[in-house]
């Protein structure tokens, strides 16, 4: 999902999907990581999502930990947490802060017991989000798509079960930018699975835990 970036992406994108392989989708200007998540969503077709920031601080060597609880049919949503687990990079201070304030405040108003609501790191199986309505353009998607999946119950009366994940974010690379992320883009990888929890068919049950 490319959200009119101005870094270059676009020419790496356009490389990629000549190998094959890659669905790409573009905004004609900058419209915010809500809007190109809303977009990306409605595009996917996998049994499980992955949200994947384009700004460095992420790592996909997390993938793995962050599917297993989904494919293990332990859940059905999985949070990345940044505060938990081993060893991880310093953070700034208010940075931290901020995070934590509004993590709380999630928390409470979902009955939730999640270390890091804003992160980037969100999986979920598909069926999560099919109809959910999200309104949100900008970084306001991250408390509104954790209070939606909360409420949400599967099939019926069922609420989904969220687990944490801990992963370790690495270091921004600089950009000559003190406050905004170096691009416009992120990818909503889709996976599909087989009836045994493999990547690969469709797999069915929801529950939603977070891995932190």
């Amino acid at each position: 999902m490319d959200d009119a970036s101005t870094d270059g992406t676009s020419d790496v994108l356009r490389k990629l999907q000549q190998v094959g392989g890659v669905k790409i989708i573009s905004h004609p200007v900058n419209r915010g990581k809500g809007a190109a998540l809303r977009t990306a969503l409605e595009h996917a077709t996998g049994d499980i999502i992955l949200i994947q920031d384009a700004d460095l601080e992420y790592d996909p060597s997390d993938y793995p930990n962050l599917l297993r609880p989904i494919l293990d049919h332990r859940a059905d949503v999985v949070y990345g947490s940044r505060f938990t687990g081993g060893t991880h990079r310093v953070l700034l201070f208010w940075h931290y802060m901020a995070n934590r304030l509004l993590t709380l405040l999630s928390n409470m108003l979902c009955n939730l017991n999640l270390t890091d609501m804003e992160t980037c790191y969100k999986v979920f199986r598909r069926q999560c989000v099919e109809g959910m309505k999200l309104t949100s353009d900008r970084f306001g998607i991250e408390p509104e798509l954790t209070a939606k999946l909360a409420r949400r119950r599967y099939p019926s009366t069922k609420p989904a079960s969220i687990m944490p994940a801990a992963i370790t974010p690495k270091a921004r690379k600089s950009t000559g930018k003190t406050a905004s992320p170096p691009s416009g883009s992120f990818s909503a990888t889709g996976f599909s699975t087989d009836d045994g929890g493999r990547i690969g068919g469709s797999s069915s049950g929801l529950r939603m835990r977070k891995f932190s």
